[in-house]
């Protein structure tokens, strides 16, 4: 994170530099700190003339040339978090003014304080009107909880506004969303308060706005992207669906209105309604079989429905989707690649010098990531600025330097130190012993068939299982076979931490999976000893078998495939919550009033709605399925989304409510099938992509891919600019006279994949931008009339220009 502290007063500038260079020289690598006041209206000294181009946000401001690169390493370090972060340019502080509010609204605590109001605001929903009863809240409590998360939320639109401008906002749709929904919210918060009562605040459901605007929430966001990109052929089938739908309604009213035996078709709007149910084969074959009794020739009508709207439409539907998605996909890593792209090229721009106008030195480098990662080891940014100086020159180019995203993700380690974690330890023999057995050809063979007899010894107390419950669970999941196994299980994993090392053990996935299901089962056993009624833990056992399925490639290629999904399920899920949120709000505000108990007497849902207080039949207790609180309500739009049954829901509240309140279902059915429709492509997509990887990388080149190698010396550390505090975090690592390798290591994660996959599309992306490069302008002076812009050089023959083969 970029982020310094901000000035005191904002009509100040920002002058945090002034304050720290006015102590003692600053204790960071990079820092070459003089304390040197010069007066930038003059003509400078040499340190001035070897200053390039100069942020915009010291415009103004008196400084030493080491402050004022320190103010472009700042800014070259915002430029890098603005493409990593996908955020546009045009809301980039420009001035010093801007600068505070910017820091501000940037800093993780102010990130972490956005993302708690914005989760009490949804939380509020368990606590109003209708509440959940543990939570219930007086309207006072609530309200003034609702103002403050307000406020928290408005105090950052205010910031933003004071760096962005509201030209800036006014084009920013979310912003303005978020805004208009912000103010909304407040005014009816305050009439709750002074009204000490809750209205029909439908607007309720437009919390989640606010959650899906933190900084937390990119993988929702862009999922939403994804959503409403991909809508434009959804709905084109949509309307190609519905129009078959309306077709069939209607020719369904004509075949069928006059059987009295049949209430499925008695009018248009009845018709309509029994065939969009009959999309989801909900009502399927109830609304054919009184047709049916009368001529078996009316099953044709009903097959081919179904044939043409299911079987047909709603699959040529998930095609389109699928072709849509992946283009995006593709489409979205071309976008990002180029931001990014962009934003290395303008904090290029801030950290060349006159002296070498086009190359970034160690010493800038440095600095930069002393702002953008102060995480990072003096050894990790040497070694970074080593890796992605392929030409050798001592300076990155400019096409050097827009790889620099990739080496941000390298974790880099000595070649010596990829020796056995137990090499010269007091455990070596112990170690050196369990790494041979872990090597012998017959250990897996072993672990497997320990796998298979813990199935085996289950099967065999499940046959054993008697009639008393608490008695066959520790049978089960505490007897002396599942000490045996477990503990068996534990000598296991013990053998391969020793032989590995604990690091290098837990970077597996399979052996964290190992470990984590033998210690639950483990859990699991001394917690059904304890509380024999504590059933659930009897599921901790089984889940050691799943390792069986990594003998055969389809299941590892599944596994691989969900690891691969797992943050876009994670965003898909959060997507999945919001929008039963949203219904759910409307459903609570539309429907919460109305008792479903013996609500549809004389009607085809009658049975289900039976209740009396002596007894009640299996069917009689849909009336549970209501909008009563927020909890309810969602158990009830699950019941929705599976769709078994649940017209028989919506037709009660049409009867209760009015045939209208039919549209508010069919709408929830239509936004679930929408984004159910894409989280299938999306899984097709990723299996897709993974098979193509597998087939076209070997795991020569899978290693290549996730591993770097750089070779050094404390030599070349010197002659590449290495001094001061650097050079002190340098020495330890490399001792003179001494060619030291250092390995890095980055993680197999779906966007390094990409990048191999999509390697020749990127070539051609890339030199596109060659071509058609327009640089918009930028907040950073370089006019002729700075004294510190960089002299005008003739360009490169064109033969010369050249661009690299694009590098990981």
């Amino acid at each position: 994170m970029a982020s310094l502290r901000s000035p005191s007063s904002p009509s100040d500038g920002y002058k945090r530099f002034s304050d720290d260079f006015a102590n003692s020289s600053i204790n960071n690598y990079g820092s070459n700190v003089t304390n040197t006041r010069t007066d930038t209206d003059g003509g400078g000294d040499a340190n001035t003339l070897d200053m390039g181009s100069r942020s915009s946000l010291h415009t103004g401001l008196q400084m030493s040339d080491d402050e004022h690169w320190e103010m472009n390493y700042h800014e070259a370090a915002i430029y890098l978090e603005e493409g990593l972060n996908n955020e546009k340019f045009d809301s980039h502080p420009s001035s010093p003014e801007e600068l505070p509010a910017y820091l501000r609204v940037h800093n993780p605590w102010y990130h972490g304080l956005d993302l708690l109001a914005s989760l009490v605001l949804i939380l509020l929903a368990f606590t109003e009107d209708p509440a959940v009863p543990a939570f219930e809240l007086p309207v006072w409590a609530h309200g003034t909880i609702e103002l403050l998360a307000l406020s928290v939320i408005g105090i950052e639109l205010h910031l933003k506004l004071k760096w962005i401008g509201w030209g800036t906002i006014l084009k920013h749709k979310r912003t303005m969303i978020k805004g208009i929904t912000l103010l909304i919210m407040v005014l009816e918060a305050v009439v709750v308060l002074c009204r000490q009562s809750s209205h029909f605040r439908v607007t309720r459901a437009l919390r989640p706005i606010f959650l899906v605007d933190t900084r937390h929430c990119g993988g929702v966001r862009r999922f939403i992207r994804q959503i409403l990109q991909s809508l434009p052929p959804i709905i084109d089938m949509l309307g190609l669906l519905m129009f078959f739908v309306a077709t069939y309604s209607l020719l369904g009213y004509y075949l069928f209105s006059e059987h009295v035996d049949n209430g499925h078709f008695q009018t248009i709007s009845d018709s309509f309604v029994s065939m969009f149910v009959l999309l989801t084969t909900a009502n399927f074959p109830d609304v054919m079989m009184p047709s049916y009794a009368k001529s078996k020739w009316y099953a044709v009508f009903f097959i081919l429905y179904i044939i043409t709207v299911l079987y047909v439409l709603m699959n040529l539907m998930l095609a389109v989707v699928y072709e849509t998605f992946t283009r995006i996909e593709r489409e979205k890593c071309r976008a990002l690649l180029l931001h990014r792209r962009g934003a290395a090229r303008r904090a290029f721009r801030l950290l060349v010098s006159r002296r070498a106008p086009r190359a970034v030195r160690l010493r800038h480098f440095a600095g930069l990531l002393r702002h953008y990662a102060p995480h990072y080891s003096g050894l990790d940014v040497y070694l970074m600025f080593k890796q992605l100086n392929a030409s050798g020159s001592g300076g990155l180019s400019a096409a050097e330097f827009a790889n620099v995203y990739e080496v941000f993700a390298l974790r880099w380690a000595a070649q010596a130190a990829r020796a056995p974690w137990y090499a010269a330890s007091p455990l070596e023999p112990v170690a050196r012993a369990a790494a041979a057995a872990v090597r012998w050809p017959y250990f897996e063979y072993i672990v497997y068939a320990l796998i298979v007899g813990n199935g085996v010894s289950m099967v065999v107390r499940v046959c054993e299982a008697a009639g008393d419950l608490q008695a066959s669970a520790r049978l089960l999941c505490a007897s002396w076979d599942t000490w045996l196994f477990l503990t068996l299980f534990l000598v296991e994993a013990g053998l391969r931490m020793m032989a590995s090392g604990l690091a290098v053990y837990l970077e597996s996935g399979w052996n964290v999976f190992d470990l984590s299901v033998t210690l639950l089962a483990l859990m699991g056993a001394v917690l059904l000893s304890i509380a024999p009624k504590l059933f659930i833990v009897v599921m901790f056992r089984p889940l050691r078998l799943m390792r069986l399925y990594k003998l055969k490639k389809r299941y590892r290629d599944v596994f691989g495939t969900l690891v691969l999904l797992s943050p876009l399920m994670s965003s898909a899920g959060c997507v999945m919550l919001v929008m039963y949120y949203f219904f759910a709000i409307i459903g609570m505000e539309l429907f919460a009033g109305y008792n479903l108990k013996n609500c549809c007497v004389n009607t085809t849902v009658e049975d289900f709605y039976k209740y009396s207080e002596n007894s009640s039949t299996a069917l009689g207790y849909y009336y549970l399925n209501n909008f009563e609180n927020l909890l309810t309500s969602g158990v009830t739009l699950f019941e929705l989304t599976v769709v078994n049954n649940w017209f028989i829901l919506m037709n009660a509240y049409a009867t209760v409510s009015g045939q209208f309140s039919r549209i508010y279902f069919m709408v929830f059915y239509l936004f679930t099938m929408v984004v159910l429709t894409i989280v299938v492509a999306s899984v097709l997509e990723a299996f897709r992509f993974r098979i193509q990887y597998k087939r076209s990388t070997t795991k020569r080149d899978e290693e290549k891919l996730l591993h770097e190698e750089v070779h050094t010396s404390w030599e070349e550390a010197q002659r590449l600019g290495a001094a001061g505090t650097l050079a002190d975090a340098l020495r330890p690592h490399l001792p003179p006279g001494v060619d030291v390798t250092f390995i890095g290591s980055r993680p197999r994660t779906k966007e390094v994949l990409q990048r191999r996959m999509y390697q020749t599309d990127i070539q051609k992306w890339l030199n596109e931008e060659d071509e058609n490069e327009e640089i918009p302008p930028s907040t950073t002076v370089t006019s002729s009339e700075d004294p510190l812009s960089p002299p005008l050089l003739p360009p490169e023959p064109e033969t010369n220009h050249q661009r690299p083969a694009y590098q990981l």
